[in-house]
């Protein structure tokens, strides 16, 4: 039997902790349509050739990066996240397929549809204009290469600089991004660093030819409290040091506080609702994100979790992206859901000017 009864108050599903650092960016909830995006990716749909027949793993997804902004994108394992920012650097691999939309990087020269490029035009875009900090730094960097090597190869081959001349740089970005005794460690290889270094040494790699956009998919995973800190303040740092853009990946809520300006979260390949960080993190729209931070750990400290002393888990599993739902596809696991939450597909609609969720009960918000 479908549920009918009405949203819970938005404020016992967050940490004093979190909230506090949403509400820290809640002056950027102004518009930022006054400047021009970096890259825009519209209506981007991907699917994968399987055994099963063809799968969508993203569908019909949008949103803008802008210069010196940060942009989460937040889900759970498997909502399509990495593909989305796989998709953007032209790295699917064979078995993926971008069935439909673009993706628009402003150029000097004018805007470029990132689809309608040959594979060697991308190559010149990816480490010089997009730049990419990969899950985990020690399947991604070349052991046999050293470090120093991995970070000089984007300065020589995208702004021609001579051995010498890449080696002096590469140790001062191994200087930037806080690894001690550079001119030692430059000719170090990845095994011979920690989890946190490795990490680092990725973001040197990123940040190597100043891109206008990093996208940074889960940089903490795996990584502990204290060095995950490290990472994300570098990040800052160097955003306001750079201007660039960046899409910050994670399943982790409670690192979006500390990173991102605005939020997009993920399900099943769809963006279930965007919005600032400040208003998703204190006001979710959308059942799935309000589920999603009330499976955060209660904190006992914060006057919004006081009431909550267990973990509250999301009901079910994730669908089944070759076996869709007919309309919402959290509408199998969502504890407010109705009938005609399985009549049809659902849009994104505005619920007020720069947020969007994608649900039919959005006229019962409080």
């Amino acid at each position: 039997m479908r549920s009918t009864r009405s949203w819970p108050a938005g404020d016992e599903m967050t940490a004093a902790a979190i909230m506090e650092a949403g509400a820290r960016r809640v002056e950027l909830n102004r518009s930022e349509t006054a400047a021009a995006p970096v890259l825009s990716v519209s209506n981007l749909s991907v699917a994968f050739e399987t055994e099963r027949g063809r799968v969508a793993a993203v569908r019909d997804v949008s949103f803008n990066l802008y210069a010196g902004r940060t942009l989460a994108l937040v889900g759970e394992s498997g909502s399509g996240k990495s593909v989305t920012s796989l998709s953007i650097m032209r790295l699917l691999g064979s078995a993926g397929v971008i069935a439909a939309g673009s993706i628009t990087l402003a150029t000097p020269t004018g805007p470029q549809d990132l689809l309608r490029l040959r594979e060697r035009e991308m190559r010149g875009i990816r480490g010089r204009s997009i730049s990419m900090i990969f899950q985990e730094p020690m399947t991604s960097l070349n052991p046999v290469l050293t470090v120093g090597h991995q970070i000089a190869e984007p300065l020589r081959s995208h702004l021609r600089l001579s051995r010498r001349q890449a080696r002096k740089a590469a140790m001062a970005l191994l200087d930037r991004v806080g690894i001690p005794g550079s001119a030692r460690r430059v000719d170090s290889y990845a095994h011979e660093f920690s989890g946190g270094m490795r990490q680092r040494v990725m973001i040197a790699i990123a940040l190597a030819c100043r891109p206008l956009v990093m996208i940074a998919d889960e940089p903490t995973t795996a990584l502990d409290v204290t060095v995950q800190a490290q990472i994300l303040e570098l990040i800052r740092e160097l955003q306001r040091e750079t201007g660039m853009a960046v899409l910050f990946v994670t399943h982790n809520v409670g690192v979006v506080a500390a990173i991102a300006d605005r939020t997009a979260v993920m399900y099943a390949g769809e963006l279930m609702e965007v919005a600032t960080t400040a208003q998703i993190l204190s006001s979710p729209a959308h059942p799935y994100t309000r589920t999603l931070l009330a499976s955060l750990p209660p904190d006992i400290d914060s006057p919004f979790d006081r009431e909550r002393q267990r973990l509250v888990p999301i009901s079910g599993q994730p669908v089944d992206l070759a076996a869709l739902p007919p309309g919402c596809s959290f509408s199998p696991r969502c504890p407010w859901s109705l009938r005609a939450c399985d009549a049809s597909l659902i849009p994104l609609a505005q619920v007020v000017p720069g947020r969007a969720a994608r649900c039919v009960r959005i006229g019962d918000l409080r």
